[in-house]
């Protein structure tokens, strides 16, 4: 299979046609993941739909090298973590796929990024090594080509001051930020932005008590005078990445697909609009894994839609830790 035919999908049955083709590949070049389905005594010639794919759990990507193929490592994405806890690490052995993936999948929901200035608020990756949030929004800094796109660690009044006077000329924006540090501005300034789109990428990264989407985005909204906030779904473990432009209704590229599965019986895919794990389909982790079963609770819609209704706690993760291997 060429390396990036699974960009031009169109339609489902492409989608899972290639998503089986995949996990046949991965079943038996991911040692992981192989002795994971063995675990499971999984027949992987008898998987003929996506719902009977195992998906691996994201702890794995914890505890073992998860590869799929003899390439060398080209670049290891890091998650988050406090000081002594275990990161996660994606091992991507062609970096290309990685730049393909997030460049078309923006431009599928918001056209070329060429039309944009991108301004950058996100100190809490900035702050670390082998962020994959930080790779891409430098890309998306690098091919925009503006002379005031880049990142803002600290620096809120030069922010904010571009922000009004590019908004106010009719330039299109992006403002891209952490949660905490989009509160921090609209808490120093107050914003009337109508050529601007602003985009949460979540967490409070224990800079601020946690609130949930709704009260966050209703600050928001008032703070920067907007009508919607858009979101980000996307993961050190992912090299695609889900787009929400308002609602909290996140949609999926053609290459990129969320199941949610019982929480109690982790290897049963449950149906439309019924809460529980997201399992996600990436098919550009084609060089590592591409199932699988994050730690995030939501609900799946028609149209390859869907919405993140919080996370498991530890004791809530029932089926995962039953199929963890030793």
């Amino acid at each position: 299979m060429k390396r990036n035919l699974f960009f031009n999908i169109q339609g489902i049955s492409e989608f899972e046609q290639f998503a089986l083709e995949i996990f046949q590949f991965q079943a038996q070049k991911n040692t992981v993941y192989r002795e994971f389905l063995a675990h499971l005594k999984t027949d992987i010639f008898a998987v003929n739909s996506i719902n009977e794919i195992p998906f691996l759990p994201i702890q794995f990507f914890k505890s073992h090298q998860i590869v799929a193929s003899n390439n060398a490592i080209q670049q290891t994405f890091l998650s988050s973590g406090t000081t002594g806890m275990q990161q996660s690490k994606h091992l991507v052995t062609d970096v290309a796929i990685y730049e393909e993936s997030f460049r078309k999948g923006f431009e599928y929901f918001y056209g070329n990024i060429e039309d944009y200035t991108v301004l950058a608020l996100l100190p809490s990756y900035l702050e670390r090594d082998g962020s994959s949030l930080i790779y891409m929004v430098n890309d998306m800094i690098q091919q925009s080509k503006k002379p005031k796109s880049g990142f803002y660690l600290n620096n809120l009044e030069e922010l904010a001051q571009n922000l009004i006077e590019l908004d106010k000329k009719g330039e299109k924006v992006l403002l891209i930020g952490v949660s905490f540090a989009l509160l921090d501005l609209v808490e120093a300034h107050k914003f009337q932005l109508k050529n601007t789109i602003v985009m949460e990428t979540g967490g409070m990264k224990g800079r601020r008590k946690e609130l949930i989407r709704e009260e966050l985005h209703e600050i928001l909204c008032d703070g920067f005078g907007v009508t919607e906030i858009h979101s980000e779904y996307g993961m050190t473990e992912l090299l695609s990445q889900g787009y929400s432009k308002g609602n909290g209704i996140f949609e999926c590229p053609p290459w990129m697909k969320i199941l949610t599965r019982d929480t109690e019986d982790a290897l049963t895919i449950l149906p439309e609009g019924k809460s529980g794990g997201i399992n996600v389909i990436d098919l550009a982790n084609i060089n590592s894994c591409s199932f699988i079963a994050t730690q995030d609770l939501g609900k799946t819609y028609s149209n390859n839609t869907f919405e993140v209704l919080g996370r498991f706690d530890n004791s809530d993760i029932r089926g995962c830790n039953l199929l963890l291997l030793k």
